[in-house]
C-alpha cells in the first residue's frame, strides 16, 4: 500500500513505507511522545513540506484505506502528528493500525467534535490538502 498527498500542494506524491523511511525528520521510537505506543514514525509536518503546500492551503482531510474513515483537520493543529510506518525492522502490521497510522499528541488541536478518532487514524491512505471549506 502507498499513501498518497494529493491537492493543493506542488509536487503530489506517493510514497511506499520506504519513502516514508526515506523522509527527513524520522522519529526513531514513538513511545516517548506517544506512551505505550511503540514503532518508529516520520513527522506529519515533513511529509507536507516534502509535497510542498500551496498558498492558501490550510486543511488537510485523511482518508483510511478503506475509505470508513475520513477527517478534515487544521495542517496548523497537527504540525506535531507523527506518521507511524515501522515495528522494529518490519512494516507496521494491520492489528497496530499500519502500514501507516497517524498519531497527533494533543487531540483536541484538530478541531473536530470526533477529536479522538482524529488523533488516531489508521491505515492511512490519503492526505489531500486543501483550503478551509474546500475539498
Amino acid at each position: 500500500m502507498t499513501l498518497l498527498v494529493t491537492g493543493a500542494v506542488d509536487t503530489p506524491l506517493e510514497l511506499a513505507a520506504d519513502g516514508l523511511r526515506d523522509l527527513p525528520d524520522q522519529v526513531a521510537d514513538i513511545s516517548p511522545l506517544f506512551p505505550g505506543r511503540e514503532g518508529a514514525a516520520v513527522r506529519f509536518a515533513s511529509v507536507i513540506q516534502r509535497a510542498g503546500p500551496r498558498s492558501g492551503a490550510t486543511h488537510a482531510t485523511l482518508t483510511s484505506a478503506d475509505g470508513s474513515f475520513e477527517a478534515t483537520v487544521p495542517l496548523a493543529g497537527v504540525s506535531e502528528a507523527v506518521l507511524v510506518h515501522s515495528l522494529g525492522s518490519e512494516p507496521l502490521p494491520g492489528h497496530y493500525g499500519g502500514p501507516v497510522r497517524m498519531l497527533i499528541p494533543d487531540a483536541g488541536r484538530c478541531n473536530t467534535s470526533d477529536a479522538d478518532k482524529c488523533a488516531n487514524v489508521k491505515a492511512l491512505a490519503r492526505i489531500h490538502v486543501h483550503a478551509e471549506g474546500q475539498s
